[in-house]
């Protein structure tokens, strides 16, 4: 099985409020941020898809905030494989704070596409990522 690292990101003072909590939209960017990482980590970067004619679009975000994140906390982002059917594709998130509390838990759901947006059959078209992603399944 393949080894993930976490992605770490650091709280900017921009995506704070006047409370000096992290507004809850940046969740959100976070789990792209770590999903674009995690495609890279499992050697499918964003470029490399696009470059095979393959887009992914996000068809659902799911964001479950546990406790608070404030402007320079580290904030620490596993992405698993959830579920993978062939054209759907489900992951998970875990971000965690410096002291392993959980601050969020968060799921999306992506398509593969061509790029006239029509569903690509990742097993018969690109089966090298095929695997890939159905080995990363817990």
């Amino acid at each position: 099985m393949v080894y993930v690292d976490k992605y770490v990101h650091t709280v900017q003072y921009y995506e704070t409020d006047k409370m000096g909590i992290t507004h809850h939209s940046n969740y959100i960017r976070w789990m792209e941020e770590a999903r674009v990482d995690f495609l890279n980590q499992i050697g499918w970067p964003f470029d490399k898809l696009e470059s095979l004619g393959i887009v992914s679009p996000v068809l659902n975000v799911n964001c479950d905030y546990k406790i608070s994140t404030f402007f320079a906390e580290k904030i620490f982002i596993s992405v698993k494989v959830k579920e993978f059917k062939g054209v759907k594709l489900f992951l998970s998130y875990e971000m965690t704070n410096s002291d392993g509390k959980v601050v969020c838990i968060g799921t999306t759901s992506h398509a593969f596409l061509n790029t006239q947006g029509r569903p690509i059959k990742l097993k018969q078209e690109y089966p090298v990522f095929y695997q890939c992603l159905k080995d990363l399944c817990e």
